[in-house]
């Protein structure tokens, strides 16, 4: 059946119906051999459709999406208050998505959404112990104030895993911090750093298990896993049992 072109490489998992039509401007979609253009659909039982050189094939499997999730935006699928969700940042990808644990409102950075629910399991199990990375910004910092970050703490009466904690870069009293959590507590990183007397600024995730966030996309911006990336999301040793 004949479809938009659009839609058959959102179907496909390439990017957004939104991206294909940039996609599609900038030259790099055929059909049979031949340029596309906005408005043009075709039938792949039928027609050869290709992306940079590569043709393009109906999905297969479960969707893996990689998110920039933007400050001020909460990860949920819909929201009584009103605020803006994750979901309406994926509204334009054919599968219905779920996310992969959450970013509170105020923090940003890499989001995983999913209709993968063995994934999902495997990724926020406590035992599987998934590391996750992020930067951090903080004021009121004194010298080796990330000895004190990294150090056996308790948290509302729940001891934690000791995380991982570099320093990155200071200036006076404001600093750059890396740190490795293998929890996912409320808001963890922040009440672990208001213990050490640290006021975070800005906090962003990086990198969950050996996936990094795409230094290409900005927030609000989202595109499928590579191969490549689901290979290392599916294969981190931290998921084996």
């Amino acid at each position: 059946m004949e479809e938009r072109l659009q839609k058959l490489l959102s179907a496909a998992g390439l990017c957004s119906r939104r991206r294909a039509e940039a996609y599609i401007l900038e030259g790099r979609v055929l059909v049979n051999g031949h340029p596309a253009a906005l408005g043009d659909r075709a039938d792949l039982a039928r027609d050869l459709v290709t992306l940079d050189g590569q043709p393009v094939q109906p999905s297969g499997g479960n969707t893996l999406l990689m998110l920039y999730k933007p400050r001020g935006v909460v990860t949920t699928l819909s929201d009584e208050k009103g605020r803006k969700t994750v979901a309406e940042l994926v509204a334009d990808c054919p599968a219905r998505v779920w996310p992969v644990g959450r970013l509170d409102m105020d923090s940003e950075g890499l989001l995983l959404l999913t209709d993968d629910g063995a994934l999902t399991n495997a990724l926020l199990h406590p035992r599987h112990g998934v590391e996750k990375e992020y930067l951090v910004w903080v004021a009121g910092y004194e010298p080796q104030a990330e000895r004190r970050l990294s150090a056996p703490m308790t948290l509302e009466g729940q001891p934690l895993r000791p995380a991982k904690v570099h320093l990155k870069q200071a200036e006076g009293d404001r600093a750059l911090l890396s740190v490795t959590i293998r929890e996912g507590k409320n808001r963890q990183i922040r009440k672990m750093c208001a213990l050490c007397g640290l006021e975070v600024r800005r906090l962003k995730r990086i990198r969950e298990g050996a996936l990094r966030l795409d230094r290409e996309l900005r927030p609000g911006q989202w595109r499928p896993l590579t191969a490549q990336e689901r290979h290392l999301l599916e294969g981190t040793q931290t998921l084996q049992e």
